[in-house]
């Protein structure tokens, strides 16, 4: 059996690390590693995007560049 302060450390970094996700997402962040896991599982022809392109990539796509209606906000 864990002891306590151990359990109470798993889940304590457990709800922070939802707590970033949650905040990431509500700003257009996705989580990376999903990300990653879900192009290798479901695309393993192609190689995912790194770290960098990813968060170009998702910074785009919020703010509407390419969009043939130019920027938007929401």
């Amino acid at each position: 059996m864990m002891a306590p302060s151990t359990d109470y450390r798993a889940r304590l970094k457990a709800l922070s690390q939802c707590v970033c996700d949650g905040a990431r997402l509500l700003i257009g962040q996705g989580n990376y590693g999903a990300y990653v896991a879900h192009v290798t599982k479901t695309h393993p022809d192609l190689a995912p995007m790194t770290e960098r392109e990813f968060f170009r990539n998702r910074e785009n796509a919020r703010f509407g560049v390419g969009n043939k209606s130019g920027f938007r906000c929401c």
